[in-house]
Protein backbone atom coordinates (compact mmCIF):
# COMPACT_ATOMS: atom_id res chain seq x y z
CA UNK A 1 0.00 0.00 0.00
CA UNK A 2 1.36 3.14 -1.04
CA UNK A 3 1.03 6.32 1.20
CA UNK A 4 -1.56 8.04 -0.92
CA UNK A 5 -3.67 4.88 -0.31
CA UNK A 6 -2.68 5.07 3.44
CA UNK A 7 -3.93 8.57 3.27
CA UNK A 8 -6.92 7.90 1.79
CA UNK A 9 -8.23 4.55 3.93
CA UNK A 10 -8.74 7.15 7.18
CA UNK A 11 -10.80 9.59 5.28
CA UNK A 12 -13.24 6.70 4.06
CA UNK A 13 -13.34 5.34 7.82
CA UNK A 14 -14.18 9.05 9.18
CA UNK A 15 -16.63 9.85 6.66
CA UNK A 16 -19.17 7.68 8.21
CA UNK A 17 -18.69 9.41 11.26
CA UNK A 18 -18.73 12.76 9.70
CA UNK A 19 -22.08 11.60 8.20
CA UNK A 20 -23.20 10.72 11.31
CA UNK A 21 -22.57 13.57 12.91
CA UNK A 22 -24.05 16.21 10.18
CA UNK A 23 -26.78 13.94 10.55
CA UNK A 24 -27.27 14.29 14.13
CA UNK A 25 -26.77 17.86 14.26
CA UNK A 26 -29.18 18.61 11.41
CA UNK A 27 -32.13 16.51 13.76
CA UNK A 28 -31.31 18.52 16.90
CA UNK A 29 -31.41 21.66 15.32
CA UNK A 30 -35.21 20.65 14.00
CA UNK A 31 -36.35 19.76 17.12
CA UNK A 32 -37.58 21.49 20.10
CA UNK A 33 -35.06 22.87 22.85
CA UNK A 34 -35.66 21.51 25.81
CA UNK A 35 -34.77 25.13 27.93
CA UNK A 36 -37.54 24.70 30.58
CA UNK A 37 -36.24 24.05 33.80
CA UNK A 38 -38.76 22.53 36.70
CA UNK A 39 -39.27 26.29 38.65
CA UNK A 40 -40.10 27.99 34.92
CA UNK A 41 -42.30 25.11 34.68
CA UNK A 42 -44.38 26.24 37.90
CA UNK A 43 -44.32 29.85 37.27
CA UNK A 44 -45.39 29.27 33.67
CA UNK A 45 -48.21 26.85 34.95
CA UNK A 46 -49.33 29.01 38.14
CA UNK A 47 -49.07 32.18 36.13
CA UNK A 48 -51.99 30.33 33.75
CA UNK A 49 -54.22 29.26 36.08
CA UNK A 50 -53.60 32.87 38.46
CA UNK A 51 -54.61 34.37 35.16
CA UNK A 52 -57.83 32.50 34.30
CA UNK A 53 -59.23 32.81 37.21
CA UNK A 54 -58.36 35.00 39.96
CA UNK A 55 -59.54 38.46 38.53
CA UNK A 56 -62.67 36.90 36.83
CA UNK A 57 -64.40 34.41 39.07
CA UNK A 58 -63.17 35.33 42.66
CA UNK A 59 -65.68 38.14 43.32
CA UNK A 60 -68.64 35.63 42.16
CA UNK A 61 -67.68 33.23 44.14
CA UNK A 62 -66.79 35.33 47.22
CA UNK A 63 -70.43 36.59 46.21
CA UNK A 64 -72.29 32.82 46.07
CA UNK A 65 -70.82 31.08 48.84
CA UNK A 66 -70.14 34.23 51.03
CA UNK A 67 -67.80 33.89 53.69
CA UNK A 68 -66.83 30.32 53.22
CA UNK A 69 -65.64 31.18 49.58
CA UNK A 70 -62.07 30.08 50.71
CA UNK A 71 -63.74 26.64 51.33
CA UNK A 72 -65.21 26.58 47.90
CA UNK A 73 -62.05 27.36 46.70
CA UNK A 74 -60.07 24.43 48.46
CA UNK A 75 -63.42 21.81 47.81
CA UNK A 76 -62.69 22.94 44.43
CA UNK A 77 -59.07 22.28 44.30
CA UNK A 78 -59.44 18.80 45.45
CA UNK A 79 -61.91 18.21 43.04
CA UNK A 80 -59.48 19.62 39.93
CA UNK A 81 -56.64 17.35 41.96
CA UNK A 82 -58.66 14.31 40.31
CA UNK A 83 -57.75 16.27 36.81
CA UNK A 84 -54.75 17.05 37.49
CA UNK A 85 -53.14 14.49 38.74
CA UNK A 86 -54.30 12.09 35.72
CA UNK A 87 -52.42 14.79 33.66
CA UNK A 88 -49.62 14.31 35.68
CA UNK A 89 -49.05 10.84 35.45
CA UNK A 90 -50.00 10.77 31.61
CA UNK A 91 -47.33 13.75 30.92
CA UNK A 92 -45.01 11.65 33.32
CA UNK A 93 -46.05 8.41 30.67
CA UNK A 94 -45.70 10.55 27.43
CA UNK A 95 -44.33 13.60 27.84
CA UNK A 96 -45.15 14.65 23.91
CA UNK A 97 -46.53 18.01 22.51
CA UNK A 98 -50.07 17.98 21.83
CA UNK A 99 -50.28 15.78 25.13
CA UNK A 100 -54.28 15.49 25.21
CA UNK A 101 -54.30 14.35 21.67
CA UNK A 102 -51.81 11.79 22.15
CA UNK A 103 -53.57 10.40 25.49
CA UNK A 104 -56.78 10.08 24.15
CA UNK A 105 -55.55 8.33 20.43
CA UNK A 106 -53.15 5.85 22.35
CA UNK A 107 -56.26 4.98 24.62
CA UNK A 108 -59.23 4.85 21.50
CA UNK A 109 -56.79 4.12 18.91
CA UNK A 110 -59.19 6.08 17.16
CA UNK A 111 -57.02 8.86 15.19
CA UNK A 112 -60.41 11.09 14.34
CA UNK A 113 -61.18 11.13 18.33
CA UNK A 114 -57.48 12.27 18.62
CA UNK A 115 -57.62 14.84 15.53
CA UNK A 116 -61.18 16.17 17.10
CA UNK A 117 -59.33 16.61 20.82
CA UNK A 118 -56.82 18.20 19.67
CA UNK A 119 -58.15 20.92 17.15
CA UNK A 120 -60.83 21.47 20.04
CA UNK A 121 -58.02 22.50 22.34
CA UNK A 122 -56.19 24.73 19.77
CA UNK A 123 -60.20 26.49 19.28
CA UNK A 124 -60.20 26.67 23.12
CA UNK A 125 -56.36 28.46 23.14
CA UNK A 126 -57.65 30.86 20.17
CA UNK A 127 -60.94 31.69 21.60
CA UNK A 128 -59.14 32.66 25.12
CA UNK A 129 -56.26 34.69 23.43
CA UNK A 130 -58.75 36.50 21.31
CA UNK A 131 -61.02 37.54 24.51
CA UNK A 132 -57.64 38.61 26.15
CA UNK A 133 -57.21 40.60 23.14
CA UNK A 134 -60.01 42.11 23.97
CA UNK A 135 -59.96 42.75 27.22
CA UNK A 136 -56.50 44.23 26.68
CA UNK A 137 -58.22 46.90 24.18
CA UNK A 138 -60.83 47.53 26.91
CA UNK A 139 -57.82 49.13 29.11
CA UNK A 140 -56.14 51.33 25.96
CA UNK A 141 -59.12 52.35 24.27
CA UNK A 142 -58.51 55.66 25.29
CA UNK A 143 -54.68 55.75 23.99
CA UNK A 144 -55.32 53.56 21.04
CA UNK A 145 -58.44 52.78 18.26
CA UNK A 146 -59.52 48.90 18.07
CA UNK A 147 -57.64 47.29 15.30
CA UNK A 148 -54.03 49.20 16.65
CA UNK A 149 -54.79 47.95 20.08
CA UNK A 150 -55.27 44.70 19.25
CA UNK A 151 -52.54 44.09 16.26
CA UNK A 152 -50.05 45.90 18.97
CA UNK A 153 -50.65 42.91 21.42
CA UNK A 154 -50.73 39.91 19.10
CA UNK A 155 -47.65 41.07 17.35
CA UNK A 156 -45.94 41.35 20.69
CA UNK A 157 -47.23 38.02 22.34
CA UNK A 158 -46.54 36.05 18.63
CA UNK A 159 -42.94 38.17 18.46
CA UNK A 160 -41.76 36.90 21.97
CA UNK A 161 -43.08 33.17 21.03
CA UNK A 162 -40.98 32.75 17.71
CA UNK A 163 -37.91 33.86 19.15
CA UNK A 164 -37.77 30.99 21.54
CA UNK A 165 -38.94 28.79 24.30
CA UNK A 166 -36.39 30.33 27.03
CA UNK A 167 -37.55 34.09 26.27
CA UNK A 168 -41.49 32.92 26.34
CA UNK A 169 -41.06 30.97 29.63
CA UNK A 170 -38.65 33.30 31.42
CA UNK A 171 -41.23 36.60 30.12
CA UNK A 172 -43.97 34.33 31.43
CA UNK A 173 -41.95 33.92 34.58
CA UNK A 174 -41.64 37.29 35.17
CA UNK A 175 -44.95 38.63 34.55
CA UNK A 176 -46.02 35.62 37.07
CA UNK A 177 -43.89 37.11 39.18
CA UNK A 178 -45.54 40.68 38.94
CA UNK A 179 -49.18 38.98 39.29
CA UNK A 180 -47.92 37.38 42.50
CA UNK A 181 -47.00 40.86 43.73
CA UNK A 182 -49.93 42.47 42.83
CA UNK A 183 -51.70 39.92 44.60
CA UNK A 184 -49.51 40.29 47.66
CA UNK A 185 -50.53 44.42 47.45
CA UNK A 186 -54.29 43.25 47.52
CA UNK A 187 -53.10 41.71 50.70
CA UNK A 188 -51.65 44.19 51.99
CA UNK A 189 -54.14 46.79 51.18
CA UNK A 190 -56.93 45.03 53.49
CA UNK A 191 -54.39 43.93 56.47
CA UNK A 192 -56.26 45.69 58.79
CA UNK A 193 -59.47 43.63 57.65
CA UNK A 194 -57.35 40.73 57.75
CA UNK A 195 -55.50 41.04 61.25
CA UNK A 196 -58.92 42.26 63.26
CA UNK A 197 -60.59 39.21 61.11
CA UNK A 198 -59.84 36.96 64.48
CA UNK A 199 -61.35 39.15 66.94
CA UNK A 200 -65.03 39.06 65.22
CA UNK A 201 -64.70 35.95 64.05
CA UNK A 202 -67.65 34.40 65.67
CA UNK A 203 -70.24 37.13 65.21
CA UNK A 204 -68.54 37.20 61.05
CA UNK A 205 -68.82 33.51 60.02
CA UNK A 206 -72.70 32.22 60.34
CA UNK A 207 -73.40 28.84 61.27
CA UNK A 208 -72.80 25.69 58.94
CA UNK A 209 -76.43 25.43 58.23
CA UNK A 210 -78.14 22.95 54.95
CA UNK A 211 -78.08 26.01 52.83
CA UNK A 212 -75.27 27.53 53.48
CA UNK A 213 -73.25 24.03 52.70
CA UNK A 214 -75.22 23.90 49.23
CA UNK A 215 -73.63 27.61 48.50
CA UNK A 216 -70.51 26.25 49.94
CA UNK A 217 -70.64 23.43 47.24
CA UNK A 218 -71.85 25.48 44.32
CA UNK A 219 -69.20 27.70 44.64
CA UNK A 220 -66.66 25.16 44.66
CA UNK A 221 -68.37 24.15 41.29
CA UNK A 222 -67.83 27.58 40.33
CA UNK A 223 -64.54 27.72 41.34
CA UNK A 224 -63.32 24.64 39.40
CA UNK A 225 -63.43 27.07 35.90
CA UNK A 226 -60.61 29.01 38.00
CA UNK A 227 -58.27 26.24 38.15
CA UNK A 228 -57.72 25.50 34.39
CA UNK A 229 -54.85 25.83 32.88
CA UNK A 230 -52.71 23.48 34.83
CA UNK A 231 -53.55 21.14 31.08
CA UNK A 232 -51.53 23.93 29.11
CA UNK A 233 -48.11 22.70 30.81
CA UNK A 234 -48.35 18.97 29.45
CA UNK A 235 -48.17 20.82 25.60
CA UNK A 236 -44.62 21.99 26.34
CA UNK A 237 -43.57 18.68 27.17
CA UNK A 238 -41.01 18.25 24.84
CA UNK A 239 -39.04 21.34 25.84
CA UNK A 240 -39.18 20.60 29.00
CA UNK A 241 -35.58 19.31 31.09
CA UNK A 242 -36.81 15.81 32.47
CA UNK A 243 -40.44 15.70 31.51
CA UNK A 244 -41.33 11.99 32.78
CA UNK A 245 -39.94 14.02 36.61
CA UNK A 246 -40.69 17.80 36.18
CA UNK A 247 -43.93 17.54 34.93
CA UNK A 248 -46.33 15.75 37.10
CA UNK A 249 -44.07 18.30 40.01
CA UNK A 250 -44.51 21.10 38.40
CA UNK A 251 -48.48 20.72 38.10
CA UNK A 252 -49.06 19.45 41.74
CA UNK A 253 -46.66 22.39 42.97
CA UNK A 254 -48.92 24.61 40.68
CA UNK A 255 -52.06 24.01 41.66
CA UNK A 256 -50.89 23.96 44.83
CA UNK A 257 -49.81 27.39 45.25
CA UNK A 258 -52.58 28.49 43.67
CA UNK A 259 -55.29 27.22 45.74
CA UNK A 260 -53.07 29.19 48.67
CA UNK A 261 -53.41 32.41 46.64
CA UNK A 262 -57.19 31.65 45.75
CA UNK A 263 -57.58 31.08 49.54
CA UNK A 264 -56.17 34.71 50.49
CA UNK A 265 -57.65 36.73 48.00
CA UNK A 266 -61.20 34.92 48.82
CA UNK A 267 -60.33 35.83 52.72
CA UNK A 268 -58.97 39.37 51.79
CA UNK A 269 -62.61 40.01 49.76
CA UNK A 270 -64.98 38.84 51.79
CA UNK A 271 -63.46 40.61 55.33
CA UNK A 272 -63.24 44.12 53.38
CA UNK A 273 -65.75 44.14 50.79
CA UNK A 274 -69.87 43.88 51.57
CA UNK A 275 -70.55 40.16 50.23
CA UNK A 276 -73.91 41.74 48.36
CA UNK A 277 -71.48 44.15 46.35
CA UNK A 278 -69.37 41.24 45.33
CA UNK A 279 -71.37 38.90 43.22
CA UNK A 280 -72.46 42.59 41.27
CA UNK A 281 -69.28 43.99 40.39
CA UNK A 282 -67.11 42.51 37.32
CA UNK A 283 -64.00 43.58 38.41
CA UNK A 284 -63.63 42.47 42.15
CA UNK A 285 -59.64 43.64 42.02
CA UNK A 286 -60.55 47.03 40.99
CA UNK A 287 -63.24 47.76 42.85
CA UNK A 288 -61.86 46.75 46.40
CA UNK A 289 -58.69 48.69 45.14
CA UNK A 290 -60.93 51.70 44.63
CA UNK A 291 -62.06 51.21 47.95
CA UNK A 292 -58.95 50.52 50.05
CA UNK A 293 -56.36 52.79 48.63
CA UNK A 294 -55.68 55.01 46.03
CA UNK A 295 -53.29 52.89 43.88
CA UNK A 296 -54.79 52.10 40.32
CA UNK A 297 -55.19 48.40 39.72
CA UNK A 298 -55.84 48.26 36.12
CA UNK A 299 -52.08 47.41 35.18
CA UNK A 300 -52.35 44.34 37.30
CA UNK A 301 -55.29 43.02 35.01
CA UNK A 302 -52.89 44.29 31.88
CA UNK A 303 -50.26 42.29 32.96
CA UNK A 304 -52.24 39.06 34.04
CA UNK A 305 -53.53 39.57 30.22
CA UNK A 306 -50.20 39.20 28.53
CA UNK A 307 -49.05 36.34 30.50
CA UNK A 308 -52.24 34.53 30.14
CA UNK A 309 -52.16 35.15 26.11
CA UNK A 310 -48.53 34.28 25.52
CA UNK A 311 -49.01 31.22 27.38
CA UNK A 312 -51.96 30.59 24.88
CA UNK A 313 -50.19 31.20 22.07
CA UNK A 314 -47.19 28.99 23.26
CA UNK A 315 -49.79 26.23 23.93
CA UNK A 316 -51.21 26.56 21.07
CA UNK A 317 -48.17 26.23 18.42
CA UNK A 318 -47.12 23.59 20.42
CA UNK A 319 -50.41 21.64 20.02
CA UNK A 320 -50.37 21.92 16.33
CA UNK A 321 -46.91 21.17 15.72
CA UNK A 322 -47.66 17.73 17.99
CA UNK A 323 -50.82 16.98 15.82
CA UNK A 324 -48.67 17.16 12.71
CA UNK A 325 -46.30 14.76 14.20
CA UNK A 326 -49.30 12.85 14.89
CA UNK A 327 -50.48 13.15 11.14
CA UNK A 328 -54.03 15.02 12.52
CA UNK A 329 -52.82 18.50 10.95
CA UNK A 330 -50.81 19.83 8.25
CA UNK A 331 -47.09 18.58 7.79
CA UNK A 332 -45.80 22.62 8.03
CA UNK A 333 -47.10 22.41 11.13
CA UNK A 334 -43.94 20.62 12.36
CA UNK A 335 -41.18 22.80 10.31
CA UNK A 336 -38.95 23.88 13.15
CA UNK A 337 -36.85 27.03 12.36
CA UNK A 338 -33.51 25.46 12.75
CA UNK A 339 -32.67 29.30 14.89
CA UNK A 340 -34.86 29.58 17.21
CA UNK A 341 -35.89 25.89 17.73
CA UNK A 342 -39.64 27.11 17.54
CA UNK A 343 -42.66 26.23 15.13
CA UNK A 344 -42.86 28.79 13.52
CA UNK A 345 -45.64 28.20 10.94
CA UNK A 346 -47.87 27.13 13.84
CA UNK A 347 -47.11 30.25 15.39
CA UNK A 348 -48.17 32.47 12.81
CA UNK A 349 -51.29 30.68 11.95
CA UNK A 350 -52.45 30.79 15.39
CA UNK A 351 -51.45 34.39 15.48
CA UNK A 352 -53.19 35.46 11.97
CA UNK A 353 -56.62 33.01 13.30
CA UNK A 354 -56.64 34.68 16.34
CA UNK A 355 -56.11 38.34 15.33
CA UNK A 356 -59.42 37.61 12.54
CA UNK A 357 -61.57 36.25 15.65
CA UNK A 358 -60.18 39.66 18.02
CA UNK A 359 -61.22 41.85 15.54
CA UNK A 360 -64.36 40.23 13.22
CA UNK A 361 -65.80 37.13 15.29
CA UNK A 362 -68.48 36.86 17.95
CA UNK A 363 -66.23 35.62 20.56
CA UNK A 364 -68.10 36.45 23.26
CA UNK A 365 -70.98 33.84 21.87
CA UNK A 366 -67.58 31.41 21.05
CA UNK A 367 -66.64 32.10 24.62
CA UNK A 368 -69.17 30.58 26.33
CA UNK A 369 -69.03 27.16 24.75
CA UNK A 370 -64.84 26.83 25.21
CA UNK A 371 -65.80 25.28 28.94
CA UNK A 372 -67.60 22.60 27.71
CA UNK A 373 -65.53 21.83 24.81
CA UNK A 374 -62.55 21.71 28.26
CA UNK A 375 -65.01 20.07 30.50
CA UNK A 376 -65.19 17.35 27.72
CA UNK A 377 -61.43 16.90 26.86
CA UNK A 378 -60.56 16.45 30.74
CA UNK A 379 -63.50 13.42 30.62
CA UNK A 380 -61.92 11.93 27.73
CA UNK A 381 -58.38 12.47 29.37
CA UNK A 382 -59.30 10.69 32.51
CA UNK A 383 -61.48 7.97 30.84
CA UNK A 384 -57.96 7.03 28.54
CA UNK A 385 -55.79 6.97 31.78
CA UNK A 386 -58.49 3.98 33.15
CA UNK A 387 -58.40 2.04 29.75
CA UNK A 388 -54.52 2.34 29.61
CA UNK A 389 -54.51 1.40 33.54
CA UNK A 390 -57.26 -1.22 32.39
CA UNK A 391 -54.95 -2.52 30.05
CA UNK A 392 -51.75 -2.19 31.70
CA UNK A 393 -50.12 -0.81 29.10
CA UNK A 394 -46.30 0.07 29.15
CA UNK A 395 -45.18 3.54 29.20
CA UNK A 396 -42.25 4.90 27.76
CA UNK A 397 -40.36 5.88 30.94
CA UNK A 398 -40.00 3.08 33.68
CA UNK A 399 -40.43 5.64 36.46
CA UNK A 400 -43.64 7.60 35.48
CA UNK A 401 -46.32 8.56 37.90
CA UNK A 402 -48.76 6.07 39.24
CA UNK A 403 -51.80 6.56 40.33
CA UNK A 404 -54.60 4.59 41.28
CA UNK A 405 -56.95 4.37 38.50
CA UNK A 406 -59.64 5.19 41.27
CA UNK A 407 -57.85 8.95 40.60
CA UNK A 408 -58.42 9.45 36.95
CA UNK A 409 -62.21 7.24 37.63
CA UNK A 410 -63.22 9.93 39.80
CA UNK A 411 -62.27 13.31 37.97
CA UNK A 412 -64.32 11.20 34.87
CA UNK A 413 -67.36 11.48 36.98
CA UNK A 414 -66.73 14.47 38.28
CA UNK A 415 -66.14 16.12 34.39
CA UNK A 416 -69.43 14.43 33.52
CA UNK A 417 -70.99 16.10 36.35
CA UNK A 418 -69.99 19.33 35.32
CA UNK A 419 -70.58 19.01 31.68
CA UNK A 420 -74.39 17.79 32.95
CA UNK A 421 -75.08 20.57 35.46
CA UNK A 422 -73.68 23.21 32.26
CA UNK A 423 -76.02 21.42 29.83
Amino acid sequence: MNSSQRWILPCWEISPCVNRSVATLAKQKSTLKRAITLPLLVFYGTGTILGAGIYALSGKIAGLSGVFAPVSFLLSALIAAFVAFTYAELSSRYPKSAGEAFYVGKAFAWRGLSALVGWGIVFTGIVSAAVMARGFYGYLQELLPLPAAILAFVFLITLVAIIGISLSVHVAALITLLEISGILLVLYVTREHLFTLPQHWQTFVPPLTWPVWQNIVFGAFLAFYAYIGFEDMVNVAEEVIEPEKNLPTAIVLALLISTVFYMLIALALVSALPIDSLAEHAAPFAYLMQQNSEIPSAMISLIAILNAALVQIVMGSRVLYGMAEQHNAPQCFHVIHPGTRTPITATLFFAVVLLVMALWLPIEDLARITSFIILSIFALVCLSLCLIKGRDEPSTHRRHLNVPVLVPGIGFLFCVGFIYLQL
